[in-house]
């Protein structure tokens, strides 16, 4: 299948296609909202729920930002290499994970989200400063 062929595939198949798509698929993080469908060989993960779609998307884009220092940029347009997104986004959530009860594994984004809004208020009140800290000392690529 070419790639065009699959894109269209792709958009036709998934109306919610994961923000965290990369972290789920390496098993970094998982997420009871998540559905993984097979698209030719490839594997695609999509959102069940167009609320945590909605919180998963504000958090990947609070992330982007908080992490353009820690990723050596001065700002992120369009995608990021494999290795920095991973980092982004393996590192945010367990550092986040880890801001809200000391643990770094993450069983369920969408619940993991809805405890960072119920301890912290809105997403933008996370103490960013935190998770990338913990990012810096404790995320490890393969």
């Amino acid at each position: 299948m070419d790639e065009t062929a699959y894109r269209q595939a792709l958009s036709t198949s998934i109306q919610r296609a994961c923000p965290f798509e990369k972290s789920l698929l390496t098993h970094c993080v998982a997420c009871a909202k998540a559905e993984k469908r097979n698209i030719a060989e490839r594997e695609a993960v999509s959102c069940n729920s167009a609320e945590a779609f909605d919180r998963c998307i504000s958090l990947r884009d609070l992330l982007r930002h908080n992490f353009t220092f820690a990723l050596g940029k001065s700002h992120i347009e369009g995608a990021l290499p494999h290795a920095q997104e991973m980092r982004m986004q393996c590192g945010g959530l367990r550092g986040l994970q880890f801001v809200l009860d000391g643990s770094d594994e993450v069983a369920d984004v969408a619940a993991l989200l809805a405890r960072a809004r119920q301890r912290f208020g809105e997403l933008e009140d996370i103490p960013f400063s935190e998770i990338v800290r913990f990012v810096k000392t404790h995320y490890k690529s393969r």
